[in-house]
């Protein structure tokens, strides 16, 4: 079996990701107000320009990279009408009328990403597929009862089935209707053309480092560039600084493959077991090839080692499927919320007229789509019913704080182990090409790497969001934080939020 890998700049880029539209820069973008600044370039911040734009309002969305450099590049695109945070979580957390207005919501997103297929003329590979949740042991199967009798108490069209649609073994498996998949960045870039056509501006390469309130406007700076609006959405995942919602988000990390198989026997359905961490199948066709998409192997960011979550998740397809190659292999991060639900909504102490939306968990699609809604909803002044329910500011069950706890004890310890403890690393002079290590130079601790033409480049490793110490990811070859996700490139400049600011550069004496 050859493994053939597809990377740019030293980082895996997945399946989806080629050059886009680049929309030009217009010099009236400075000299305008608007109604709305959306910060990210995802389905998140794409949806929300759309909806907002075609309402009538006057909008610009601004990306740090490119559209769909982050997540919704690099998610595996299945999209449900059940949650990782499965229904009867969500009964126990919230009561059985939220269950239902979530069920209802995921399946009137997949009726909107439709529509806005139909409507702009998107070739998005969508498709309906039906979804396999199956069962390996009788905990498990015990669990998948209780998520088929929630379900179906929601309004979720799901039964029992004698099938799980993919060559795993199984003890008991259900099936879900009308569940689909779709190409994500053909998606919004589909989104992004129709945005343009309304109007809209979209300024890529552009990382927003400040923004101040004045007088109702918000003023957003980055670079020499100030753009001026009346309302500011941070579509970032995670909005940036130190807030209230650092604190009630986990950032994990994800892993896929999409591979050739020797057969042709690819899986026609959406499926996933219930392990801890689950694995998710589906299969795709890109320029006439058909790949099985697999992923798993979660994490909390910056706690593992990626290249072992990868190799346990090559090894996982292999031991189930007959793999001809490996063609490409990613991962992406996403956020999981204290108490199941995402925080759509204004948000909790920052100006008026801020609003954010994050703690999608493994369900970017949807969420993402449902944020752009009611995001939406709320800046035209519309009722939604779920506004309440997933309001960023909302008070914490009671339920959710074991979770709480649990998920940010390790960030209590990073603070104070990161800076007084633990073993040093290897020197310079031992270090590896291609390698990033904390190591301790003329009593300083530095993040090192070493490039493949020898060079050293040297960091501060204190996380400029909350002061955390970074770890190196080999196979993306970035630094990351693992208190609240923040990560950095080797030259430490921002890949992914909360930080705002890049790791400091140290001068390191060569030798």
């Amino acid at each position: 079996m050859k493994n053939k890998k597809n990377q740019r700049d030293g980082k895996t880029i997945s399946i989806w990701q080629r050059p886009m539209m680049q929309p030009p820069f217009s010099e009236d973008i400075l000299n305008s107000v608007y109604d709305a600044i959306i910060v990210g370039g995802g389905i998140t911040g794409l949806t929300t320009a759309f909806n907002l734009q075609r309402a009538g309002k006057k909008c610009i969305l601004v990306e740090a990279k490119n559209l769909g450099f982050g997540t919704s590049g690099g998610t595996s695109a299945h999209l449900n009408t059940f949650f990782d945070s499965s229904y009867p979580e969500i009964d126990s957390n919230f009561g059985k009328e939220a269950s239902k207005a979530m069920a209802t919501a995921s399946k009137r997103m997949i009726k909107t990403i439709q529509a806005n297929i139909d409507e702009l003329n998107i070739e998005a590979d969508f498709e309906y597929k039906s979804g396999f949740l199956f069962s390996q042991n009788e905990k498990e199967t015990q669990q998948l009862d209780e998520i088929l009798s929630s379900s179906k108490a929601a309004g979720v069209m799901v039964e029992e089935s004698g099938d799980n649609g993919v060559p795993v073994r199984f003890l008991k498996a259900i099936e879900f209707s009308n569940q689909a998949q779709f190409h994500p960045l053909k998606y919004i870039d589909g989104l992004a053309r129709g945005f343009l056509s309304l109007g809209g501006r979209i300024l890529e390469n552009t990382f927003i480092e400040e923004v101040k309130e004045s007088h109702g406007l918000h003023y957003a700076t980055g670079g020499a560039m100030e753009i001026q609006g009346r309302n500011l959405i941070w579509a970032t995942h995670i909005p940036p600084g130190i807030n209230l919602l650092s604190l009630r988000n986990a950032p994990y990390r994800s892993y896929v493959l999409a591979v050739k198989l020797n057969n042709e026997t690819y899986p026609d359905c959406l499926s996933y077991d219930m392990q801890e961490p689950y694995h998710y199948f589906r299969s795709h066709e890109i320029d006439g090839q058909k790949y099985l998409i697999a992923g798993g192997e979660d994490h909390k960011t910056g706690h593992e080692d990626s290249e072992d979550a990868f190799r346990a998740l090559e090894q996982y397809i292999t031991a189930n499927f007959d793999v001809l190659s490996v063609d490409y292999k990613w991962s992406s991060q996403y956020y999981v919320p204290v108490d199941g639900l995402p925080y759509i909504g204004l948000l909790p102490g920052a100006a008026d007229g801020t609003f954010v939306a994050t703690g999608f968990n493994g369900n970017g699609m949807i969420l993402g789509s449902l944020a752009g809604e009611i995001l939406s909803d709320l800046i035209l002044g519309r009722d939604n019913d779920l506004s309440v329910l997933l309001s960023p500011s909302r008070l914490k069950p009671l339920s959710g704080l074991s979770d709480f706890v649990k998920e940010n004890a390790d960030v209590a310890y990073h603070f104070v182990a990161d800076r007084f403890g633990s073993e040093l690393l290897a020197s310079l002079k031992s270090f590896p090409i291609g390698e990033g290590k904390i190591v301790k130079f003329q009593g300083e601790r530095l993040a090192v790497h070493k490039d493949a033409h020898g060079k050293v480049r040297a960091l501060s490793p204190v996380c400029t969001h909350a002061g955390c110490i970074v770890n190196w990811n080999r196979v993306e070859q970035s630094w990351e934080c693992p208190c609240h996700g923040g990560r950095f490139d080797i030259d430490g400049s921002v890949i992914t939020g909360p930080p705002k600011t890049p790791l400091k550069k140290i001068e390191v004496p060569h030798r």
